[in-house]
Formats: structure tokens, C-alpha cells, sequence
């Protein structure tokens, strides 16, 4: 820097002074020294000088030289001392202040300095230059440089009060005591503190230093001591946790207020004993104990949660312990913290409790789903290819919900009569699980065993009703539908019925819609209900398609926009394969419901009947196709 003088020699005695330097500052303004040497740095920077020349200013300031009145005294505190880094000029002695003459208001160069100490500091600091009356009486002060926590009652901070004087914002201060110590101060070079003072709600310790031609202050907040004691005390009862020390050499043991409440133990009686905590402990965590204390041996800290037994009931205690220990490893004071943890154990034990229940539950759950499975998968085969029937071609597709926890009860029965018709239904029981399919199966079998006797839908399902009725007195929310249907192939017709069950889809001509539904109430419902049965023609090229209600029903969408997407379908199906349209239209219903089952049985006329086939083949296939076992390519 032009006109000053490199003093420092070489670049190792350089860095000697730079070391001495972050030292000293490190000592007087309580910081690191990674933290004191980057503050150095930045110094150097804006003054655009040697950091070794701004060390050695440090060094003079607060290690060299007798007592001045311009320059702080060994007293001053540590963060107002470290304030005074002012270059060379600043340690000599200040100009004489006439009264004819105040000092100016004007930011000094080395105001600089200062304040880009003051800036690192904590707290409330400030440097003031002082004016003065013709007498030399001190009637103002202006601040020049201050912390960024220095504030005033209207919301200014840190350097939006230089040049401001204080009597603009504290008038009151004029008239004070401490006003003639300020002057004092000046005049004699001698640092003063005043306190407490009151200011806002906080009671200060105002520090007063000379520096320079002005004044260094510092406020102190003054804390209570009563109420920083009640302020920890009311932290250690929210948090439920006490610390305490042990000095092994003396002996002494020291217990806060809430470790007592902890183990209920009343403070006369002093801290227990090791006997008395040993008899605390429950016997099954010895062990644990004392592995704690063999980790405490080998010098690692402790952090364990064992049990004692206290006024009857067993308390869950955190202990993280630690020690001061000697160059050997030998504990010399002993200090730590237990929490009683216990309400947080409890509810742990009462979570992992109902995990448990939780676990059992889901394999329960899981065992009924594979047996429910495993019977509907006995009791309703699924041919994988459309199968052959008397007059007629079927093909039936089960679709799973969504959800594969859930088996449902949804059926299917196609089966040859002896009589050469044959015998198309469709049913869903409500509900899933083991109960739905064993209902399902329960009508299944039924409706076959009842088939022998009569072929009529609607006698059928008045029978199928009667059963359901029975079984809801075991099951009383029981409900089933269902949908029959006869096929006669020599007349090409089709009688049916329904019990509360969506009516069949009929495509012919290239358009398809539901049929006519005929009255009938659900099964288990009415136990002497009656069902209407219907009439259609089913001819050569026609598709039929018995459904249950999972096909339409869907939780994202309207019944009318499922129907018709299910309508839709199976035009396109018809007008892409006439021939075949079964396998068609089978893969394009292949989504799942995933609140539902789904069974689907479609149908259409043969165009011409085998040769050679009889009532009595006929109803051999049927049996056949009952078990799941004939099956033919469309």
C-alpha cells in the first residue's frame, strides 16, 4: 500500500505475526481461529493492505504499549476491545478537540476498520464521536459504527444509524446519570459500566470504553437468575428428562430438580445411593445394565433404556451417560441424563401390539382367501375354449376383481338336458370370500339337481329362492341373483327368467341391445316370490351374452355408460368376426372390475346340427361340460 512500510521481513516471520495476531483476536472475541483468521483476510481486503500489516496493528492495539487514553484499557470486554482494530494512526495519540472546533460528522477512513469488526460481533455495540458545547460540555453523541443487533425503538438497525445522533431517539438520556459518566469518560480516558439499566423489558449493563476521538458502548442484557432457574426447570419437566453430575473424585453428586421427580425421591434425602438404584432395577435387565456398564469401562458413552421399579409400577428410563476422563482413560466426573420415556414405550409395546394383531389378521384373511380360491376353482371350471352344445356354440370368461384378495360369487351352468334343450344360467351372490363361494357353490349344485326335474326358468328359480331362504336364516344378510335361460334348438327359442339380475344382451343384425326384463325379485328376498318368464326367438347368426353385474358396474363410472360400452363392444366384435364371434368379443372384455367379479357367458345358434347326436349324447356332453371338461375351438 503507498506510503506504508513492510516491517514483517521474511515470509516465515510474516506469518508469525499472522499467527499472533489471530490468536490474540481469537482470545478477545471469544471465536475460532479459522474464524478470527478469515475475519483478518477480509480486513486486508478492504483496506486494501498486507494481512501482515493489519496483524501487526492487531498486535499493537491489544498486546504492546502502556495505557493511553485513546486506546482501550485490558478491562474492556472482549467484544468491544476486539473493535478497536484501527490502523497505526489510531494508536497514536488522538488530535486535541477544541471547543471552537466539534469534530465533524463524516465517516473516517478507519471507521472502516471497525466497523467491519462490529459486524462480526454479537450483541448491541456501538462507536460514537462525541459534541460538544462552547463550554466542552458533551451535549450529543453520533453514531459512526455499531453492530447489526443495534437498534432503536423505531425499527432502525445496524448501519441505518450512522450519523444519527441518540438524543433523536433516547432524549431521555441527557438528563441521566450515565450522560455525565459518558463525558467522564472522554475527558479521562478511564472505561466506566452503569447498571442496571432499564430499557424496553430488559434490564442492561451499559459498557462505556474511550477509542479514538469517540466512545465505544455496549449493552449487556442482564438476565434473572431466578428466571433462568424456573425457565430450565419448566424445560426439564416439558421434555419429562433430568441430568446429573458425579464427581469421583470428591465424591459429590449432584441431582437437578426434575431427576428426583423422575424417581419420585424427595430432594432432602439427597441423590440415592448405589445400593438403593440397584434395588430399582427389575431383574430381567441386569444384563443389559451390565453391558451398559462394561461400555462405560472401555470409555464409549452410554445410551441405554432399562426399567425400574418405583411406587409400585415399572418405569422405563432413558440413561445417555458420559465422563470427563484423565490422559489414562480413567473417569474423573460423570455427567448424564435420564428421561422417563415410559408413556412413549407403552405406546410403542400397544403399536407393535396391534402390528400383531394386524399380521394375524392378514394371514387369516390370506387362509381364506386360498381356500375360497381353491373351492371355486373345484366347483366352477372354466373352459379356456368356446364349447359345443346341442344347437348351439358357448364360451364363458370369469374376470377376477381387481383386487385378487377378494373371491367373490359369481356362477355360470351350461348343460345339456335329456330332453336335447339347453340350459344357460348366470348368478352373483353378494359378498366375498369363503361364504360367497360356498353359496355360489350351494346353488350351482342345486340348480343342476333341480334340472332334472323340471327345465322351466321360472319354476327353477322359485325353487333356487326357496333354498336361499333357507340358507339366510344361518346367513341373514345373504342375497343372490340370477339369470335362467332354456334353449330349445329345434324351435329356436329361448324362454328365460331373471331374479333381480341384469337382463341378457341379444346382437342381431348388427345392433344389440337388453332384452325385455320380466318381473322378479331377488333371491332369499320373498319366500313364496313368483318370476315371469319371457319369450325370444334366438336364430342363426345371433349373440347372446348373460353377464353378472361387474361387467357394467363400475366405481368411476355411470350403470348406463357401462352398459354401453359392454353394447359397443359387442357390436364391434360382431362386425369384426361374423364367423367367430365369440372368441372376438371374449378378448375384448378382458378388464377386471377391481371391486367386483365378473362371469360372462356368450352364446350363438350352430348353423347346422351334427349328425349323429341324440338326447342321450347330448346329455352326456352336458355332464361333460358340468365338470368343465369338453371343450372345442370356435
Amino acid at each position: 500500500m503507498a506510503g506504508q512500510a513492510h516491517t514483517h521481513g521474511s515470509p516465515e516471520s510474516a506469518r508469525a505475526v499472522v499467527d499472533r495476531a489471530v490468536g490474540l483476536l481469537a482470545g478477545r472475541a471469544r471465536c475460532r481461529l479459522a474464524e478470527a483468521h478469515r475475519h483478518l483476510l477480509r480486513m486486508a481486503a478492504e483496506q486494501r493492505c498486507d494481512v501482515a500489516d493489519v496483524a501487526g496493528r492487531v498486535i499493537r492495539l491489544f498486546d504492546g504499549g502502556p495505557q493511553t487514553a485513546d486506546r482501550p484499557s485490558p478491562e474492556t470486554a472482549p467484544q468491544i476491545v476486539a473493535a478497536a482494530m484501527v490502523n497505526p494512526a489510531v494508536v497514536s495519540p488522538a488530535p486535541a478537540l477544541t471547543t471552537a472546533e466539534p469534530p465533524p460528522r463524516r465517516f473516517r477512513p478507519w471507521l472502516a476498520t471497525v466497523q467491519g469488526v462490529l459486524d462480526a460481533l454479537p450483541g448491541m455495540a456501538a462507536f460514537f464521536t462525541a459534541e460538544r458545547d462552547d463550554a466542552g460540555r458533551l451535549i450529543d453523541l453520533v453514531w459512526a459504527a455499531c453492530t447489526p443487533e443495534a437498534v432503536t425503538p423505531d425499527g432502525r438497525r445496524g448501519t441505518q444509524l450512522i450519523g444519527h445522533p441518540v438524543s433523536r431517539y433516547y432524549p431521555e438520556v441527557l438528563a441521566e446519570q450515565r450522560w455525565h459518566l459518558y463525558q467522564r469518560v472522554l475527558d479521562r480516558g478511564e472505561p466506566a459500566d452503569v447498571g442496571p439499566v432499564r430499557m424496553g423489558e430488559g434490564e442492561f449493563t451499559v459498557r462505556a470504553r474511550p477509542l479514538g476521538p469517540g466512545l465505544l458502548i455496549s449493552w449487556e442484557r442482564r438476565d434473572d437468575p431466578d428466571h433462568e432457574v424456573d425457565r430450565l426447570d419448566g424445560m426439564e419437566q416439558l421434555g419429562n428428562l433430568g441430568w446429573g453430575e458425579w464427581d469421583m473424585i470428591s465424591g459429590e453428586i449432584y441431582w437437578s430438580p426434575q431427576l428426583y421427580r423422575i424417581y419420585e425421591r424427595d430432594p432432602s434425602l439427597g441423590p440415592l445411593k448405589q445400593e438403593e438404584a440397584a434395588a430399582l432395577a427389575v431383574a430381567d435387565d441386569v444384563p443389559l445394565r451390565t453391558a451398559a456398564q462394561e461400555s462405560f469401562r472401555r470409555g464409549q458413552r452410554v445410551d441405554v433404556v432399562h426399567r425400574v421399579r418405583i411406587g409400585g409400577r415399572v418405569k422405563h428410563l432413558r440413561t445417555v451417560a458420559d465422563a470427563v476422563r484423565d490422559t489414562e482413560g480413567r473417569p474423573l466426573r460423570l455427567y448424564g441424563v435420564v428421561q422417563d420415556v415410559t408413556e412413549q414405550q407403552a405406546g410403542a409395546e400397544r403399536l407393535a401390539e396391534v402390528e400383531h394383531q394386524l399380521d394375524e389378521q392378514s394371514r387369516t384373511l390370506a387362509a381364506e382367501h386360498d381356500l375360497a380360491g381353491r373351492l371355486q376353482r373345484i366347483i366352477l371350471p372354466i373352459p379356456e375354449e368356446p364349447i359345443d352344445l346341442p344347437g348351439l356354440r358357448a364360451a364363458i370368461r370369469y374376470l377376477p376383481a381387481g383386487d385378487d384378495t377378494l373371491v367373490g360369487g359369481d356362477w355360470y351352468h351350461a348343460a345339456a338336458l335329456r330332453d336335447g334343450s339347453v340350459l344357460l344360467a348366470v348368478g352373483d351372490v353378494a359378498g366375498h370370500g369363503t361364504q360367497a363361494a360356498t353359496t355360489m357353490a350351494q346353488l350351482r349344485h342345486a340348480l343342476r339337481a333341480l334340472s332334472i326335474l323340471t327345465s322351466d326358468p321360472s319354476t327353477l328359480l322359485a325353487q333356487l329362492n326357496r333354498l336361499t331362504c333357507e340358507l339366510g336364516h344361518e346367513s341373514p344378510e345373504l342375497a343372490a341373483t340370477a339369470v335362467i335361460a332354456r334353449f330349445d334348438p329345434r324351435r329356436r327359442e329361448l324362454v328365460w327368467a331373471q331374479a333381480g339380475h341384469p337382463p341378457p344382451l341379444l346382437s342381431r343384425g348388427g345392433r344389440t341391445a337388453p332384452l325385455a326384463r320380466p318381473a322378479g325379485p331377488l333371491l332369499g328376498v320373498v319366500e313364496d316370490a313368483t318370476y315371469a318368464g319371457a319369450v325370444t326367438e334366438f336364430r342363426a347368426g345371433d349373440v347372446l351374452l348373460l353377464y353378472t353385474d361387474g361387467l357394467v358396474e363400475h366405481r368411476r363410472r355411470s350403470l348406463d355408460a357401462g352398459l354401453d360400452a359392454v353394447i359397443a363392444a359387442v357390436d364391434d366384435a360382431v362386425r369384426a368376426s361374423p364367423q367367430q364371434p365369440l372368441a372376438e368379443l371374449l378378448a375384448r372384455l378382458r378388464r377386471a372390475n377391481p371391486d367386483d367379479d365378473t362371469c360372462i357367458l356368450a352364446a350363438r345358434p350352430s348353423r347346422r346340427r351334427s349328425p349323429g347326436t341324440t338326447p342321450s349324447s347330448m346329455g352326456k356332453v352336458g355332464r361333460m361340460l358340468h365338470s368343465g371338461a369338453g371343450t372345442s375351438t370356435e
